[in-house]
């Protein structure tokens, strides 16, 4: 009688979330249709541990005409790489790796929490029971709401106004966005990346305060491409807490760093240059960029 088969014990220290996703079996569930790349809902599956992920194959990418093709895979994980330096935790794990359909950028899913306004507040009307006092000093505020639009001139407490928008019938909105920790220091990371595409739907809002931003395929041009809805602190003076981390992150992208020799396999030397040229610039100037009005500030559609 033969002896019976040996499973395998299951781990009990789940793996890092970027070891499930270079090393687990990538299992395509579905696609995402919104998308204008191919965007793969994926499991992955390693170790006994699986996770659900996005997996964005280069060969389903749409040729860009500033950017060069094949390459927007990369720089989502350049992003990823950018986010992680800072300490910040901004965009969710991100990894490059071949798959079902080849090489391409598989990023750990995100659940999107369910919430009222950024600080549990009913919205932007000055209903919000907050101070006005600014940025929450919390980084693991509760709420959700991050974008409105409102009537009138000025926005409520706790808000930051971006500009009016058209919203029919020759009406105007004044589009704002949450004076929000979190929401400042994505703006200053989208800065840094030069994010040509910040639009409302790349906020993912999680549990426990967290906030995360997707898609960062169109970043780290040498040329400035700075587009997005996080207008609300142009020029605004950084605050401390930023500067330090900016500080860090400049000497983390000096020649002999382990993060530049790891940009280098994924965004050109040229990209790197101008990289460290925009840290060096938000250090120099010390204030939040401001729209340069030679282009679109914000992008299209901006959700």
């Amino acid at each position: 009688m033969s002896a019976p088969e040996r499973i395998p014990p299951r781990s009990l220290t789940p793996p890092e979330p970027s070891e499930l996703l270079a090393l687990g079996e990538l299992t395509v569930r579905g696609r995402v249709r919104e998308a204008s790349n191919a965007v793969l809902y994926c499991t992955v599956e390693y170790d006994g541990h699986s996770a659900p992920c996005v997996y964005k194959p280069v060969a389903g990418e749409r040729p860009l005409w500033d950017f060069p093709d094949g390459t927007l895979a990369q720089r989502e994980v350049a992003a990823y790489e950018i986010s992680e330096a800072t300490g910040w935790g901004l965009v969710p794990p991100t990894v490059l790796r071949d798959g079902p359909y080849g090489r391409g950028m598989c990023q750990l899913w995100v659940e999107v929490a369910e919430g009222d306004g950024p600080d549990g507040s009913d919205g932007p009307d000055g209903s919000d029971g907050s101070d006005g006092s600014g940025d929450s000093d919390d980084p693991a505020a509760d709420g959700t709401e991050l974008l409105a639009l409102i009537e009138g001139d000025e926005p409520g407490p706790g808000w930051k106004a971006v500009g009016f928008a058209e919203v029919g019938e020759g009406r105007t909105a004044l589009l704002v966005h949450a004076d929000d920790v979190r929401l400042r220091r994505l703006a200053v990371l989208d800065a840094v990346i030069n994010n040509g595409d910040r639009k409302g739907g790349h906020l993912l809002p999680a549990a426990g305060g967290r906030l995360y931003a997707i898609d960062h395929g169109v970043t780290f041009n040498a040329e400035d491409k700075l587009r997005t809805l996080l207008w609300g602190w142009a020029g605004e003076p950084l605050p401390d807490e930023v500067l330090d981390v900016l500080r860090g992150l400049a000497d983390q992208l000096a020649d002999d760093g382990s993060l530049g020799a790891r940009l280098a396999k994924l965004i050109t030397g040229a990209e790197i240059e101008a990289l460290r040229a925009r840290v060096a610039a938000l250090l120099r100037t010390g204030v939040h960029p401001a729209p340069s009005g030679q282009w679109p500030a914000i992008p299209w559609p901006p959700v």
